[in-house]
């Protein structure tokens, strides 16, 4: 797609803007495979953008919708009709209307969703590759060179202090070895932080938990 003018390439464009990350395009799993030919080979299938920080493919105007979600990553169709086009499907390409529309298929609406999303970008742009979880009940794991960063994410909710007393709990249960190169993270909206920092620096230190404040502008900051 490298090049070209079609309404896919824009649209993958657009994602990239929203999400503030290249899409690798025209990516091909090696577990994505179209349908056996006469002599039963399968080809492997592009898909429309890859963002391997957000685990994130986008396809357009196709369905891809069994296997993508299969192999733990999130799958977003987005058709002619969910942007500005015209009656036969063409995009007008109202960059304003349809960027507005990509970010509210793209962007989670829950305040969880959000915290981890900022989160994901700030561990981009620190250096940090976000890979698949080693324990599927982990919200965020991340690795940069010999380093391993195990994050726990809350929103805001009714009851920040049992939640984060929930959120310790979830981080201790996924301190399985004793290496320094693995640190965790406990990662929270503004409104949460005076809740996660009632257990004191010191134990956090010996623990090996960073606490993280995710701002409404979505900046991070580490919380001593």
């Amino acid at each position: 797609m490298s090049g070209d003018d079609s309404d896919e390439a824009y649209v993958i464009g657009l994602c990239s803007k929203v999400l503030g990350e290249p899409a690798k395009t025209q990516h091909r799993f090696e577990w994505l495979l179209g349908d056996p030919s006469r002599d039963g080979r399968r080809v492997m299938l592009p898909v429309g953008g890859y963002w391997p920080g957000h685990q994130l493919v986008v396809v357009y105007d196709a369905r891809r919708d069994t296997e993508i979600p299969a192999h733990g990553l999130r799958l977003v169709t987005i058709r002619p009709a969910d942007l500005d086009c015209e009656s036969r499907g063409r995009l007008r390409r109202n960059v304003a209307s349809d960027l507005q529309a990509i970010r509210r298929l793209l962007v989670p609406s829950s305040d969880e969703d959000w915290v981890t999303e900022a989160f994901r970008n700030w561990l981009l742009a620190e250096g940090w590759t976000p890979v698949t979880p080693t324990d599927p009940w982990a919200d965020v794991e991340a690795v940069r060179g010999a380093q391993r960063l195990i994050g726990e994410v809350k929103g805001t909710t009714s009851e920040p202090g049992t939640d984060a007393d929930i959120a310790y709990g979830q981080l201790l249960r996924r301190m399985t070895g004793e290496t320094d190169a693995v640190r965790y993270a406990l990662i929270v909206p503004t409104g949460a932080v005076n809740a996660v920092r009632r257990v004191p620096a010191r134990i956090r230190d010996q623990l090996r938990i960073d606490l993280y404040e995710v701002t409404a502008r979505g900046e991070v900051r580490q919380v001593s």
